[in-house]
């Protein structure tokens, strides 16, 4: 009974909707601030009570800005930036005890996730009420653009429960370890070429290379268990 208990297959698909921040060489300290509207969709497919897989993509927007901060020297750099981020990721669920859609005595669980992900980035600078692109401008006299297309590494927490036999809902918090540090379009020095757009004292430290940037999801997913017949007609279309 027990074998047959903790073995069986569900799959579900699931939307995410909450905010998305990023803390790096413009914000380097303040979580959730400042947080704009994110969303996205999901597959996940449960092999047992315990563990789970999901296949997602997500859609958000960070910024900062100098300005924002009570640092003498990020006041007088005086930077801000915003980014527009699409972010694909594959992950592995633990839940801290039992739990499934549909089961009146497995009902809620806390779990944590983590595995591979990627994201699209740009970049951008507003100049005169438009936002401008700032990976191919190198602002900091790079001899080739860092890519806009970036690996990163998704981990985090969340909380999850049953609504009804079909439906159940989510509260997560999910970062994004990054492996550059041009979210933002600052890490290393002023460039010894600057104009008014790109002002500085040249080869003076812009930013911190040794540390990389981070972005985060946070907010709540509406889960659907599929029956068989919804599968079967999913991977048929």
């Amino acid at each position: 009974m027990a074998q047959r208990k903790r073995n069986f297959r569900q799959n579900e698909i699931g939307l995410f909707g909450g905010a998305s921040y990023y803390l790096g060489d413009i914000n380097p300290r303040k979580h959730f601030f400042p947080s704009h509207p994110a969303f996205g969709a999901f597959y996940r497919f449960t092999p047992n009570y315990r563990y789970a897989f999901r296949f997602g993509g997500s859609y958000g927007t960070v910024s900062a800005s100098d300005s924002k901060s009570k640092e003498p020297d990020q006041l007088e750099r005086n930077l801000s930036f915003r980014s527009r981020i699409i972010d694909a990721h594959a992950i592995a669920e633990f839940n801290f005890v039992d739990y499934r859609i549909g089961n009146e005595r497995h009902y809620f669980t806390m779990f944590i996730f983590a595995g591979l992900g990627g994201c699209y980035m740009n970049p951008q600078m507003k100049v005169n009420g438009s936002y401008i692109s700032l990976q191919s401008m190198k602002t900091e006299g790079q001899n080739h653009s860092y890519s806009q297309i970036q690996m990163t590494m998704p981990f985090g927490v969340g909380f999850k429960w049953n609504v009804t036999d079909r439906i159940g809902l989510g509260i997560e918090w999910g970062p994004r370890k990054m492996f550059t540090d041009y979210l933002d379009d600052v890490s290393g020095s002023y460039s010894s070429f600057t104009t008014a757009l790109i002002p500085g004292i040249p080869g003076a430290m812009r930013g911190n290379p040794r540390s990389k940037d981070w972005y985060f999801f946070y907010g709540f997913t509406l889960n659907l268990r599929l029956l068989k017949g919804e599968v079967c007609n999913m991977v048929g279309s």
